[in-house]
């Protein structure tokens, strides 16, 4: 159902119906992509069902790859018409193609325990087996080996028991160049790079992290936002859930929001080396607090293999 979402749905015209946005979102300016999807809850009561499959089955194999793949993709030959449909999943397929398996020495997984304030753990749920080690967490690195992506890591992240609920896509560009020179920002004179986010859920929107001189006398940089929030701009708009829509599609005929083999076979291409090193070599989750960010491992990952958080930030 995520490929019903509002914002998801909006992926294809954002991307190729904007002149300036296009020329942009390719290696020579776009340093990291992150895909999040975060849960600030537990297993509520799936614990049985969840510990069956772990937090790579439940979301990012399916709904994840399928947000990675709209924004990836190349230009489909057209997206309205009776052709429409196999030409922007036959996109989303070319684009699987170009992302190696994955392997245990890409991802950092986790599972979370209980913290002070109350909340159970994930071995505290009695339907879960008190030695399990399904990951509740998991962070990949992807790298499309293509033209527009070589070089740029998609850094998907995934996990329950977190400090926020909220799911996005955020593209991160490179540092301006000589800013460091022309500008003083703080003691580490470090320039807070632009961030364009597109949060699928909740509350949606789309914003632009840029940076501009704050009101007053002085010269001073701060970072702010370029703001799209939907609940401001559409408040009169009926946007609908995503199973209206996809049942929609269906009576319409229209099958690109739905999954194709060949894309199913080649998502779990990616994924199943990974599944099973992960089985076979019973490889021990590392533990994280309820209502936190998740290992700080995961973040360490993130931060070398380029991308950059902005704590300053508010």
């Amino acid at each position: 159902h995520y490929l019903g979402k509002e914002m998801v749905q909006n992926l294809i015209i954002f991307r190729f119906a904007n002149t300036f946005l296009e020329p942009l979102l390719n290696s020579n300016y776009v340093k990291s992509i992150r895909i999040t999807f975060k849960e600030d809850f537990g297993t509520k009561g799936r614990g049985g069902y969840f510990d069956n499959y772990g937090v790579i089955r439940d979301v990012m194999q399916n709904h994840l790859m399928q947000v990675l793949t709209l924004f990836a993709m190349e230009p489909p030959i057209t997206v309205s018409g009776d052709d429409s449909s196999k030409h922007i999943r036959d996109a989303k397929v070319n684009v699987l193609k170009c992302i190696s398996s994955l392997k245990a020495d890409d991802v950092v997984i986790g599972q979370y325990t209980a913290n002070d304030k109350g909340d159970e753990g994930y071995l505290d749920d009695p339907t879960i087996p008190s030695d399990s080690i399904t990951p509740t967490f998991t962070q990949a690195i992807l790298n499309i080996n293509s033209p527009r992506w070589s070089g740029v890591p998609f850094i998907m992240k995934a996990g329950k028991g977190l400090e926020e609920r909220k799911s996005e896509i955020r593209i991160q560009f490179k540092d301006s160049p000589a800013s460091n020179f022309m500008f003083q920002y703080n003691d580490d004179n470090i320039i807070p790079r632009n961030e364009l986010v597109l949060r699928l859920q909740p509350n949606e929107a789309i914003y632009m992290k840029v940076n501009l001189k704050q009101p007053g006398l002085f010269s001073n940089m701060s970072q702010t936002e370029l703001d799209l929030t939907y609940k401001t701009r559409y408040k009169d708009i009926y946007s609908p859930d995503a199973y209206p829509r996809l049942i929609l599609d269906c009576l319409k005929g229209n099958q690109s929001a739905f999954v194709r083999t060949d894309e199913l076979e080649e998502a779990w291409r990616i994924f199943d080396p990974l599944l099973k090193e992960l089985e076979d070599k019973k490889v021990k989750p590392i533990l994280y607090k309820f209502g936190t960010r998740g290992p700080t491992e995961a973040d360490e990952v993130s931060k070398n293999v380029g991308y950059v958080r902005n704590d300053d930030y508010e």
